[in-house]
């Protein structure tokens, strides 16, 4: 089995960059100039300054998905911004049930197994200063009412630790549109975690 730790993601970037945010913006989590010009060492250092943020405002209801998931797979060697979620940097985390099938980034006929949990963190940035944004989660269940929307059970956390209230059907109807990936949006292909 693979895994990649947060802790191994950020040592990487460690060693091979520098930081491009100011030793002042970074104290206030500042995004200069446009989120999809960031390079990668700017986007792990925004990630840098948010990743204790969002640990705290996720876990401050004491929900124990928001609770464990650092200790799971990372998918992607950074947060990247890939259009949904409102155009926020995202980064996606998974349980051992899921990691295995989950890292093959497939394309086709598969289910996820039952006990899956994707996560994903998120970073808005509005006028220039990052914010925490809420914790997506995906969880493949076996259940009657979850049925028609492909054994997906769709929740969320909050910025302030209360779970996020949302439609089923809304999220559906837009993870619907990847069929061919059990409905499963994948992180970029330039910062997918190679498992070669």
């Amino acid at each position: 089995m693979i895994r990649l730790t947060l802790a191994a993601a950020a040592a990487t970037f460690a060693s091979a960059m520098t930081l491009a945010l100011p030793a002042a913006a970074q104290d206030a989590c500042a995004v200069e100039g446009d989120r999809w010009d960031l390079d990668d060492a700017g986007v792990a250092a925004l990630y840098d300054c948010m990743e204790g943020q969002m640990l705290d405002a996720y876990t401050k209801e004491g929900d124990a998905i928001a609770g464990a998931y650092r200790d799971w797979t990372i998918t992607a060697t950074r947060a990247a911004v890939a259009g949904p979620h409102q155009e926020r940097f995202l980064l996606t985390f998974v349980n051992d049930v899921a990691t295995e099938q989950y890292l093959k980034f497939e394309d086709g006929d598969f289910e996820m197994p039952v006990g899956s949990i994707l996560v994903k963190e998120s970073i808005g940035v509005r006028d220039g200063t990052a914010r925490v944004g809420p914790l997506f989660i995906m969880e493949k269940v076996d259940t009657a009412e979850a049925a028609e929307y492909g054994n997906w059970f769709y929740s969320g956390i909050q910025p302030n630790g209360k779970p996020l209230k949302i439609s089923q059907k809304f999220c559906h109807d837009c993870h619907g549109g990847y069929e061919g990936q059990d409905s499963m949006g994948y992180p970029l292909e330039e910062v997918r975690v190679s498992v070669n």
